[in-house]
């Protein structure tokens, strides 16, 4: 392999030829070899729009000539069509800022250009690229690109396809009328349709916290530079950054109201991540309970049918596995976990800088990514399928002693649990116990049952 060798203001540093990247990036993956995690793809394209809106602000703030303007923007927008991941190779366990990765991005813009376009204006990696711009208002800017696009434009429509799909179960089973279970045991009827709405109505809530948090989550602190007071960055500067960043991803972000408050701390990560873990647990509950009610098919509830997408045992013939639930729920134990990662890492916000920011970012993003795919391979594999045992269903509301709680109010509690105690223990039915009590006629037994 060949090298060059380029300097910095630590010395001289060996990269090998054909690398965009420059001595900073090099010393990274020099001194970072952790891991296989590398910076999230979405975080990657956030830096590069913050770049190309930020070059465009300095221009018309007049700190940033036409040519030098028009070189940077060219090279992103060359960079982004490429989607070429290998130019940013770094460690996503580096310095807490994401300084390193901020900087193979100004490094890798500049030589972009040299290299494609050489009789193009030079390009500085930190005087041009990283003109009015510090790694410490860049990095938690292009955080919160990435987190509310990848939310608004996937996890939501996502979570929409399930609660439509809910709604859809929750009108088609309506009129199936089931037993009810408390504590795992017997419990009042409901209609199945009933139990399906419970699911819809908790996507929908999630769904809107999730929404409600996005509002600190779009606050950008870009134009705060180093401490958030904005030192070295031109007047209008940040407002016209955050109008050019709308503008580019189609999402109404906002200046942060307090850029101090949006470099130091990320209590809207932690906000948002908690409306995800909501959510997680959300559907934590509906694919346990989905699969219980599956249990079987013929030992266990079996009151729905899911569909079978593959064999279910290496050595059990025949046998088919709620699959989709269990891919949900360990993609929702996940979700926890990540949870507790971004707050552990929103606590170690010290003095004037949050130095945990890649930690906090790949996990947010990695929740989101988890919990689309998930949402979107239960929905269509599962939940779109299921199918009511009709037959089954009848049976257990028949044979639940818990339909004594219709008469509750015409005879009294004392006698309606004694008829539910005398059937339990000669495994009678509750009308052949009402009857033997004398406490109902077989007339009015049917009557209140049906009411």
């Amino acid at each position: 392999m060949k090298y060059r060798i380029e300097k910095d203001s630590l010395g001289e540093v060996k990269i090998a030829e054909d690398a965009l990247w420059g001595p900073q990036t090099q010393r990274s993956l020099e001194n970072f070899p952790i891991g296989q995690d590398r910076m999230p793809t979405a975080l990657l394209n956030a830096i590069l729009i913050v770049k190309q809106c930020a070059a465009q602000a300095n221009f018309e703030a007049g700190v940033l000539s036409q040519s030098k303007k028009d070189a940077i923007i060219s090279s992103i927008k060359e960079l982004k069509k490429r989607g070429d991941d290998h130019f940013f190779p770094l460690s996503l366990f580096q310095t807490g800022s994401g300084t390193q990765t901020n900087m193979n991005v100004n490094e890798v813009v500049a030589n972009w250009n040299s290299r494609n376009y050489p009789d193009n204006v030079s390009l500085h990696p930190n005087d041009d690229v990283n003109k009015s711009q510090s790694t410490n208002d860049v990095f938690p800017t292009s955080m919160r690109i990435a987190a509310v696009l990848k939310i608004h434009n996937e996890l939501i429509p996502a979570i929409e396809r399930l609660e439509k799909e809910m709604g859809k179960k929750k009108e088609q089973f309506q009129l199936i009328k089931k037993i009810g279970r408390t504590h795992l045991m017997d419990a009042t009827p409901l209609t199945l349709g009933d139990e399906f709405s419970a699911y819809e109505s908790q996507l929908k809530h999630s769904k809107e916290a999730i929404l409600a948090s996005l509002a600190h989550l779009a606050e950008l602190p870009i134009g705060g530079t180093a401490v958030g007071n904005g030192i070295n960055a031109p007047k209008g500067y940040d407002q016209r950054v955050v109008e050019l960043i709308s503008q580019e991803t189609g999402y109404p972000f906002t200046p942060a109201e307090n850029k101090f408050e949006g470099i130091a701390t990320h209590d809207s990560f932690v906000a948002t991540s908690g409306a995800l873990k909501r959510l997680a647990v959300a559907l934590m509950k509906m694919a346990n309970d989905i699969r219980l009610l599956a249990s079987g098919p013929r030992c266990g509830i079996g009151e729905l049918n899911l569909p079978a997408n593959e064999p279910g045992s290496s050595i059990m013939p025949g046998k088919v596995n709620p699959t989709q639930c269990e891919a949900l729920t360990m993609v929702c134990c996940q979700v926890i976990g990540n949870d507790t990662a971004i707050t552990t890492g929103a606590m170690q916000g010290h003095l004037q800088l949050n130095a945990f920011m890649p930690l906090i970012v790949k996990n947010m993003i990695d929740s989101i990514r988890l919990l689309t795919d998930a949402i979107e391979c239960f929905n269509t594999r599962c939940v779109a399928g299921i199918v009511p045992n009709l037959s089954q269903i009848e049976t257990h509301l028949q044979n639940s002693l818990m339909l004594v709680t219709a008469l509750s109010p015409h005879i009294g509690y004392d006698k309606a649990a004694k008829i539910a105690q005398h059937a339990h223990a000669n495994n009678l039915t509750l009308k052949e116990s009402a009857l033997q009590l004398e406490y109902l006629t077989a007339e009015q037994f049917d009557e209140l049952i049906k009411q």
